[in-house]
């Protein structure tokens, strides 16, 4: 799974949606854009990766668990330094992305389950591994089925992609579309902000009691988009899957107008991408 405006509420957002949403809904969240989600939402950087796996020593034969894995964006970056994974993935849209993603990857196993659901294999992986999906997981089970599954010595690594976010210029423009026809979207990110979630993030790892030595870690990243992938890639994000389809399309026609004006046929956008890794205790 992704970041995602989930993010901006990120210690109330289980309790949101699971208040709001059964869990079955829950489940298929992301089904009908399982292949855009694929598609277009950022992937993590190269470096950042390569850290992870120096900052957890992570041994050469390492078994990773990773909670729900989506189409599989992390987990081919993980996949390809020759690392076994348990794959769990509630959608099953997204299980089938991702398997065609791993099918050169015979030690990826995927799973179509929630981690709630999942039978807890007790001290078997090196490390835990959920990229910008942790907060669907309920609280009160994420942090100490996680422990219960690592090895002693084990890490949990949480990446996030943070959401992304058009320059200030541009969000202006696109400011006068989203206060007329979805206000609650009117939000922009600068980067202190998202430094701020992921704080908030990393201290939410130690206040669990159960893990020790965080470190945290962030790249800035910059991607230039096309106005069709750009729209697509907010279809993918939580706030705007909420949206009625109509609603939506009536957005969407209207950022169009405003982004073909203000940025041609394509745009840059920007987001932190970063880790919180630390020891099981």
């Amino acid at each position: 799974m992704s970041n995602d405006q989930d993010l901006q509420q990120s210690q109330s957002w289980y309790s949101q949606v699971a208040r709001t949403h059964t869990p079955e809904q829950r489940k298929n969240w992301y089904g009908e854009v399982a292949e855009a989600y694929n598609r277009v939402r950022p992937r993590y950087p190269q470096k950042l990766i390569d850290r992870a796996v120096e900052v957890a020593q992570l041994p050469v034969d390492a078994s990773i668990l990773e909670l729900g894995s989506g189409p599989g964006i992390a987990t081919t970056a993980f996949a390809e330094l020759g690392f076994s994974i348990v794959c769990l993935e509630p959608s099953l849209e997204a299980c089938k992305v991702l398997q065609k993603n791993c099918s050169t990857y015979p030690q990826v196993e995927i799973q179509n389950t929630t981690f709630e659901d999942w039978e807890l294999a007790s001290q078997k992986f090196n490390a835990v591994l959920a990229a910008t999906s942790f907060h669907w997981i309920s609280p009160e089970i994420a942090y100490s089925k996680a422990a219960d599954a690592l090895q002693d010595q084990g890490s949990l690594i949480l990446l996030w992609n943070m959401s992304a976010q058009p320059n200030a210029e541009v969000y202006q423009a696109l400011n006068a579309v989203y206060q007329t026809q979805a206000p609650s979207l009117a939000r922009y990110e600068e980067r202190a902000v998202q430094e701020a979630y992921l704080r908030q993030f990393g201290q939410a790892v130690i206040d669990s009691g159960l893990f020790k030595n965080l470190v945290s870690e962030q790249v800035a990243c910059e991607v230039t988009y096309s106005i069709d992938d750009y729209l697509t890639l907010l279809s993918t994000y939580s706030a705007y899957i909420q949206l009625n389809p109509q609603e939506r399309n009536s957005l969407f026609i209207a950022l169009r107008e405003v982004l073909e004006k203000t940025c041609g046929s394509s745009l840059q956008i920007f987001y932190l991408s970063a880790f919180h890794i630390a020891q099981k205790i």
